[in-house]
């Protein structure tokens, strides 16, 4: 299902048919780097993950990680979007392109449709972050969107504290 569009992505629902590329973005060295470790080794474990984590909140809670294309040749660079974790008392905004396509600006364009996406389709008054505690470009991007760091947390699913922003909408 398509979400939203900006002057050069699209952000859509992940689908079945994306598994493949699931199991690159989540094995990336950034994503294990600054996310965690999921340990999806193959397509099958790739659909099975995103069973769980994505499929599973698009139903239940009509928003998650989308999947982010570029517009003009429509392939796929990585993910953005709103979740609700457990641990953290609000939804938050997550992001994670493949390192070939870092740098241009694309997590930044993709991650302020999703804060305007929160404010007015969705009609949340406020959105939490995470980053993890050594990762510059993460925590420029949150502070470019406006986002104000709320201090670190051992949050639930990571091996290392967690930088916390929160940001007003």
């Amino acid at each position: 299902m398509h979400i939203l569009d900006t002057e050069r992505l699209a952000l859509r629902e992940f689908t079945p048919l994306d598994a493949p590329f699931l199991l690159r973005l989540v094995n990336e060295p950034g994503w294990l780097r600054n996310i965690n470790d999921p340990g999806v080794r193959s397509v099958d474990d790739a659909l099975t993950w995103a069973e769980g984590r994505l499929f599973k909140a698009y139903r239940e809670l009509g928003h998650g990680f989308w999947a982010v294309q570029r517009r003009e040749d429509g392939e796929l660079l990585g993910m953005c979007g709103l979740f609700k974790r457990a641990a953290l008392p609000e939804p938050d905004l997550g992001y994670a392109l493949l390192a070939e396509h870092e740098g241009r600006g694309y997590a930044l364009e993709a991650a302020r449709a999703c804060v305007a996406h929160a404010r007015t389709v969705l009609g949340w008054t406020s959105l939490m972050a995470i980053t993890a505690i050594d990762n510059p470009p993460s925590v420029a991007l949150l502070r470019k969107l406006g986002f104000v760091e709320q201090g670190q947390e051992q949050l639930e699913g990571y091996n290392e504290p967690s930088r916390v922003f929160r940001l007003a909408l």
